[in-house]
């Protein structure tokens, strides 16, 4: 994908956005932005949101560190993208809010995979169970932000997405 001017700073803004977001929300446990922007994202600049989340991530890494969580932002929120790009037809919020919801309660086991791989069994039980109440709370956050927020987010994002393909390059 061969991305002009406008679109490598939009992206990168949209990034930037998301890291933003996150960093300001994180005083709040597993209640976070991240998930609906990344679904709006998805239904608006399709593959091009790919360079999004991996921007997030490197973000993401250069100012906490590269450790496995790290590698763990490479795919879980790639998976998202995935099954938001398979259902982009829908246009329910509920649905929207129910895959938000299965995101968040099952964001603990898909980050527990390179446990499982790295320590066995054992230690990928451990690291999931452990965090299964905060993904409690990220799965029911999500399904209640997506319910509020995501009509009028996609429509602010989708107006500004528009917006910039209409002016001249």
């Amino acid at each position: 994908m061969k991305l002009n001017t406008k679109e490598l700073v939009t992206l990168a803004l949209l990034s930037a956005l998301l890291f933003v977001l996150q960093v300001a929300l994180a005083f709040i446990p597993n209640i976070e932005l991240v998930s609906i922007l990344i679904m709006i994202y998805t239904l608006i600049y399709g593959k091009k949101t790919l360079y999004i989340i991996y921007t997030f991530a490197l973000l993401q890494g250069l100012i906490y560190g590269f450790g496995i969580w790290w590698l763990m932002y490479l795919y879980v929120w790639t998976i998202l993208f995935f099954v938001v790009s398979f259902l982009k037809k829908n246009q329910s919020v509920i649905l929207w809010a129910i895959v938000a919801a299965i995101f968040g309660f099952t964001f603990g086991f898909l980050c527990s995979i390179p446990y499982f791989i790295m320590g066995g069994i054992g230690a990928g039980l451990a690291w999931w169970s452990t965090g299964i109440s905060f993904d409690l709370i990220h799965g029911f956050g999500n399904f209640f932000i997506v319910l509020v927020l995501f009509k009028p987010l996609y429509s602010v994002i989708f107006a500004l997405s528009k917006l910039s393909k209409s002016t001249n390059d």
